[in-house]
């Protein structure tokens, strides 16, 4: 399984644009919008056609602990799901904590970044 790429935006039409971008070079279905707002998660990944991390991506048992769970632990959970270590969904999530969307392609091909 290939290392999962993203990128930070501080702006919701540049992800849309990066989305849509990518689509040229990789699948719809590995390309994952993140934020700290699910509302906020959804207007993106509509607006781009994109995937976000849900119960098909964690499995059951994560997706019930998500349930219990504050939302920053949430987050850490849906990165590791889509790849990063411990380490990197930590980073990640204090980086959505400053409002960033995180755009992720799951198992990205060789050659392909953000």
């Amino acid at each position: 399984m290939a290392a999962p790429v993203y990128k930070e935006f501080m702006n919701d039409d540049e992800a849309v644009k990066a989305i849509d971008q990518l689509k040229e070079k990789v699948e719809e279905d590995q390309i994952y919008v993140l934020t700290h707002d699910d509302d906020h998660t959804k207007r993106v990944a509509n607006r781009a056609d994109a995937e976000t991390v849900g119960m098909s991506e964690t499995g059951l048992t994560t997706s019930v602990k998500n349930v219990f769970r504050k939302k920053g632990d949430e987050l850490r959970a849906q990165f590791q799901e889509l790849g990063f270590s411990e380490t990197e969904a930590n980073n990640l999530e204090g980086e959505l904590d400053k409002g960033a969307v995180i755009v992720v392609v799951k198992d990205a091909p060789a050659g392909v970044s953000l």
